[in-house]
């Protein structure tokens, strides 16, 4: 009996008393399922603070346009970048059930901050029209508040994307075709549930904001956050929790180190190196022939003792240095996506939102990718990938790097469709003669839909395939850190839309001319040129990752991408 449940033990995971984990008690879709349920809480809350935040930075903080798009690009950035802080964590030193518990914790304290201000008027600058010469600014005490509860929330939203889908994928084994396929649909669904937040914070959470008050906003928010903990913590009985290991960094740079500072066998005392096989093996016997520089680090080990690395560290490098091409090659992409929360939400504040008799908010038109989203999800996961099984017959049938690509195109017809847009409302303003007038144009916002449907197809092609690519190709000890890569990718298109909007600036404003994206009325921006910029950025970015995934070697199968 007791041989029976030493079989049982799942190694490297323990319970929520820090007991082994056992197969059959511990992990499996429904443990994950509580993990969907706190994504659409989670998502929520950080949606309904993020996707309108441009109309409260402009209407009541009284910031520019520009000021604004660029807060929110780096508020939005810096939650998506420290989720490698929150993964960092998770892998070294914590489990990821206790990440997700304090930083769900510290997003509150954030949100309760950030509730406080919006009630309070003295905590505001006093009402006035925006962009008039009466505004006040903020006071330097109003600006603490406001950033501290903005930059405490994306501290508590960075540990939480850090650690909520590793925690999710991890009830899942790895070594069945079962568990792989049901780590596959908790991808899928992960992005689903993901949606689902996203479809309530923009429609009832925005409506909200924009009809009885910001306070109202960030109290959803808080109590979404609240409420999210008390589900988590619900499943706490049935997940398995993956031991920490140490720190991957740890293990990254001792192998970068010991490649680079070794010295030649022939002056070691010993030629460690002797009877080392360098055609392609097996990471517990011999190197591979990949990124074989790096195999200095075994080689030498007499001569650097502090330094000694094991092949298989060797091994677990090369595989995180050969994911950061792939990485790279969807930052673009994040960038085009980053439009979707600033400029064409100001693009649809100038047009006719009405739909019948009821007035649409500008902030609620990411509900036609958010939809679309929801839809393809589960067809995706019960129609499109049993079919391309059945047709390729192959376990994934749609590898993740052709997902990902799949992606990467949606996102330059999206900025295509953009562009032609933009044309067509700033003509239909010129006709009507309401270039310099603060009207809606007579045109129907259903038109800024299309883009936000191509770019929601690009995000759900390839956020899913970045997180299930990400888990999967990395080594065991580094899972968390590189899923969170997945975050970190649309942290830096964020990042780099704000340093775009600001290079382009600099650049087109010379002499006479006014700068492309700058000023008070949106009508006079040159925004059509800015989205066949990202366009241009977009086709060739699209090249790289096509050089970088046909090279690429899954771990697994030992296919190329």
């Amino acid at each position: 009996m007791k041989q029976e449940k030493e079989l049982e033990r799942l190694e490297g995971y323990v319970d929520c008393r820090n007991r082994p984990a056992l197969h059959g008690k511990h992990g499996g879709m429904l443990a994950a399922s509580f993990v969907l349920v706190v994504e659409v809480m989670e998502n929520l809350a950080f949606l309904a603070t993020a996707s309108n935040l441009v109309t409260y930075l402009t209407g009541y903080m009284h910031l520019s346009l520009s000021e604004s798009a660029v807060t929110v690009n780096n508020f939005m950035a810096t939650s998506f970048l420290l989720a490698l802080l929150g993964a960092f964590l998770s892998d070294a030193f914590c489990t990821t059930y206790i990440i997700y518990l304090v930083s769900a914790i510290i997003e509150f304290l954030g949100l309760v901050i950030l509730t406080i201000q919006a009630r309070s008027a003295s905590l505001k600058p006093p009402p006035c029209i925006p962009s008039s010469p009466a505004c006040q600014s903020m006071t330097r005490s109003q600006v603490a508040m406001l950033f501290g509860g903005l930059y405490l929330s994306a501290l508590g939203i960075g540990g939480i994307k850090g650690s909520l889908a590793p925690h999710g994928a991890e009830q899942f084994d790895k070594d069945t075709v079962q568990g792989r396929n049901g780590r596959s649909t908790f991808f899928n669904y992960f992005v689903f549930s993901l949606a689902g937040g996203g479809l309530i914070a923009v429609t009832f959470v925005v409506w909200l904001e924009d009809n009885k008050g910001w306070q109202w906003g960030f109290a959803i928010s808080m109590i979404a956050i609240l409420l999210s903990i008390v589900v988590f913590v619900s499943g706490s009985l049935l997940y398995r929790n993956k031991k920490p290991t140490g720190s991957p960094l740890t293990t990254i740079g001792k192998v970068l180190a010991a490649a680079i500072f070794s010295h030649r066998p022939s002056q070691c005392t010993t030629d460690s190196n002797a009877g080392i096989d360098h055609s392609l093996g097996t990471a517990d016997t011999v190197p591979s022939n990949e990124l074989t520089f790096l195999n200095r680090a075994v080689e030498d080990d007499q001569c650097i003792k502090f330094l000694h690395c094991t092949i298989e560290e060797v091994e677990d490098v090369k595989i995180v240095i050969q994911l950061i091409p792939i990485f790279l090659s969807t930052i673009v992409l994040n960038c085009c996506l980053a439009q979707l929360s600033t400029f064409s939400v100001e693009q649809a504040a100038t047009m006719d939102t009405h739909v019948g008799s009821f007035k649409v908010p500008p902030a609620s038109l990411p509900i036609f990718p958010i939809i679309f989203m929801m839809i393809m999800a589960p067809v995706y996961d019960h129609v499109i990938l049993p079919f391309a099984r059945k047709v390729t017959r192959t376990e994934v049938g749609i590898t993740h790097l052709q997902r990902i690509g799949t992606g990467l195109v949606l996102s330059i017809v999206a900025m295509t469709v953009a562009a032609l847009v933009e044309v067509k409302r700033k003509r239909v303003a010129a006709e009507a003669g309401l270039l310099d007038s603060k009207d809606p144009l007579p045109i129907s916002f259903f038109w800024i839909a299309f883009q936000y449907l191509f770019l929601g197809s690009a995000d759900l092609f390839t956020l899913a395939g970045l997180l299930e690519f990400f888990f999967s190709e990395a080594p065991a000890k580094m899972r968390s850190l590189a899923t969170s890569l997945s975050w970190t990718s649309l942290a830096l298109g964020y990042y780099l839309s704000s340093v775009l909007v600001k290079i382009v600036n600099s650049a087109t404003g010379n002499g006479s001319h006014l700068p492309w994206l700058k000023g008070t009325n949106l009508n006079h921006y040159h925004l059509e040129r800015f989205y066949w910029l990202m366009c241009a950025l977009s086709c060739v970015n699209y090249l790289c990752f096509l050089f970088c995934a046909t090279r690429y070697l899954y771990k697994r199968s030992g296919t190329k991408g």
